[in-house]
């Protein structure tokens, strides 16, 4: 006979658990920086097109777009656009759910939820790759620096219709970049829905990265904690990382409260 009255207390008493054991927690730390020069990363795909992304990250992001239902993801960082993909795909479930929840009929050429894609470089192999995948329909991209002031006009624009609205920051991981990207991006985000800020774990271990502008105390985890000193309407829910242990985002996971 369980201890708990129901499954979500046992999972939440395992969630707890782990986040109070230390030598776990510095274990997933040193795999964590032991396979990043290796490009774990790059070994995933979704739908066809490389994600770089955690497995661990894919399905939190599954289970909050599950929860958050968005009818519109901007995402910035495009790479091969495996994560357009997988927020489309997401999308897309959510619509056929509905819709087979009150008897609808789904027009595939009119998807009421919407994907925006935004990189300072879109190549053109990966913007073949993606134009010509099944999703591509639900998806829009922006060329251009996100923190230009013409683009983030240009995303505002965008999102004005929209009633959910998630952010997935995944692109320059520099301090100020980031930083940047969550004054122009985070407000958009509406109340109950999420802001998630990648890469936050550069901070967090001792891997070096010679050939990039960031590093320890210029990364995408000091960005959030500057950006959380004044903007009391996000916290970090910690209970996506102490869930994940293994995630490129510990404390990247940003609620939106008011």
């Amino acid at each position: 006979m369980t201890k708990y009255k129901n499954f979500a207390d046992e999972v939440k008493n395992n969630i707890e658990s782990m986040s109070q054991d230390v030598e776990l927690a510095n274990t997933t730390s040193q795999w964590i920086g032991s396979i990043l020069p290796h490009k774990y990363t790059h070994n995933f795909s979704w739908f066809g097109r490389p994600i770089i992304q955690f497995p661990q990250d894919i399905q939190a992001m599954q289970e909050i777009i599950w929860q958050v239902k968005p009818d519109l993801i901007i995402e910035t960082g495009i790479a091969h656009g495996g994560s357009l993909i997988f927020s489309a795909s997401m999308l897309t479930m959510l619509e056929y759910c509905e819709a087979v929840t009150v008897g609808e009929v789904l027009d595939p050429k009119q998807p009421k939820r919407k994907v925006l894609g935004i990189d300072i470089d879109i190549r053109e192999h990966n913007r073949i790759g993606i134009e010509n995948h099944p999703m591509a329909h639900r998806i829009d991209m922006l060329q251009g620096s996100s923190i230009a002031a013409d683009i983030v006009e240009k995303v505002r624009d965008y999102a004005r219709p929209f009633e959910r609205i998630l952010i997935i920051l995944d692109s320059n991981h520099t301090h100020e970049h980031v930083l940047s990207e969550l004054k122009a991006y985070a407000p958009l985000v509406t109340k109950g829905s999420y802001c998630i800020v990648f890469d936050t774990a550069i901070e967090d271990v001792d891997t070096k990265f010679p050939d990039r502008p960031w590093g320890k105390g210029n990364n995408p985890k000091t960005a959030v904690h500057e950006y959380l000193k004044s903007h009391p309407e996000f916290e970090i829910d910690k209970s996506i990382h102490n869930k994940l242990l293994i995630t490129v985002a510990p404390d990247g996971y940003l609620k939106c409260t008011k």
